[in-house]
This record gives structure tokens, C-alpha cells and sequence, in this order.
């Protein structure tokens, strides 16, 4: 595998994509080697009923056709197994964004990414679990942030079923504020 091969699997029509990177998961993991580790390391967290590997498939396979949502989606958790904590209530993920950004941006530079697109990839990356921020929002990175609520949309759709809804409402009730801002911005425009 090769990285035009990797975005062609990521951006492909076929409503069966997910079942084709099942199909080449062997081919992936020895061309992106860190995601390896994400295959049957369990989660242990009321939150998610996948380990991590079979999460980032079922928000893939929720994902729009785009290339940077799918490729930040595909590397959104690779941090997970090396900044997990356990204790008596499961297991945590404290700076696990953090970490994938960092996996993430050794990886899409060796992939010779530009610095602009691996700018771009690893802030989705690093803040997929955390709520957007309105006040950076403007017209310039408008819409980088409505790509990264994408991005948390999908990432709630792989949660144990119990708690999408809940995440999901939290994800609207931010889209909601977003769309404000967006009506705020264009009147500021005028």
C-alpha cells in the first residue's frame, strides 16, 4: 500500500468501503504501523463497546466522502493505547488527543504531507474531544470548525449506543451556537 492507495480506500463511493479496509487491514497496518496497536485494545470504558480499531471503522463508516474528515477520522484514537490510565472505575484517556496529534503528525509527515495539510489534519486530531470554542471561530477558519464538529459527529456516532443520543444532543446544541455565529459573522460582513 501506498499513500494514493490509502486516500483511494478512504474516499471511495462504494457504500462497502469499511468492509474494503477490513479486507486490506494488513496492507494499512504495515503502511501506517502505529495503528496497529489500536486492534484489539480494549476500551474498558462505559462510553465505547469497540476497541479501538473497530471504533474508528464504525466512525468511519459514518463519515461524509472527504478525504481530510476520513483521514482524520482513521488517526483521530492512535494515541489511546499509550495515554490510557486505569482504575477502579475503567479505563481513562487523559490526553489521548494529544498524544494521537503527535502519533499523527510523525505519521502524515513521513506519508510527505505539506505542512499546511498536516496543520489542518492534526488540529481536527487534537480536538476531536473537545467542545469548540466559539470565540475563535471567525469567517477565515469558519469552515475548518464546522469540518471538526464533522469529525466529533462521527466520533459520537461509535460510542456505546446508550450514550449516542446524549452526545449527539451536545453535538447539536454546539452546531446550533456555530450556525449563530455564522449568521453573526456574515451580518458583520454586510
Amino acid at each position: 500500500m501506498d499513500k494514493k492507495e490509502l486516500e483511494e480506500l478512504l474516499i471511495s463511493d462504494e457504500n462497502d468501503f469499511i468492509e474494503e479496509i477490513k479486507r486490506k487491514k494488513k496492507d494499512i497496518f504495515e503502511f501506517i504501523p502505529e495503528l496497529k496497536a489500536e486492534e484489539g485494545f480494549e476500551q474498558n470504558n462505559p462510553w465505547h463497546i469497540y476497541d479501538v480499531w473497530n471504533h474508528t471503522l464504525v466512525a468511519l463508516g459514518n463519515a461524509p466522502n472527504d478525504l481530510d474528515i476520513r483521514l482524520a477520522l482513521l488517526l483521530h484514537d492512535i494515541g489511546k493505547p499509550y495515554s490510557y490510565q486505569d482504575d477502579e472505575k475503567g479505563r481513562h484517556f487523559k490526553n489521548h488527543a494529544l498524544k494521537s496529534y503527535e502519533i499523527s503528525s510523525k505519521i502524515l509527515l513521513r506519508l510527505e504531507y505539506s505542512e499546511n495539510k498536516i496543520e489542518e489534519l492534526c488540529f481536527y486530531i487534537k480536538k476531536h474531544s473537545t467542545d469548540i470554542d466559539l470565540s475563535k471561530v471567525n469567517n477565515t477558519n469558519y469552515k475548518r470548525y464546522a469540518k471538526l464538529l464533522t469529525i466529533q459527529y462521527c466520533d459520537c456516532s461509535a460510542y456505546n449506543p446508550i450514550y449516542v443520543r446524549k452526545g449527539m444532543d451536545k453535538l447539536d446544541r454546539i452546531k446550533n451556537s456555530l450556525l449563530d455565529k455564522k449568521k453573526e459573522l456574515d451580518e458583520n460582513i454586510k
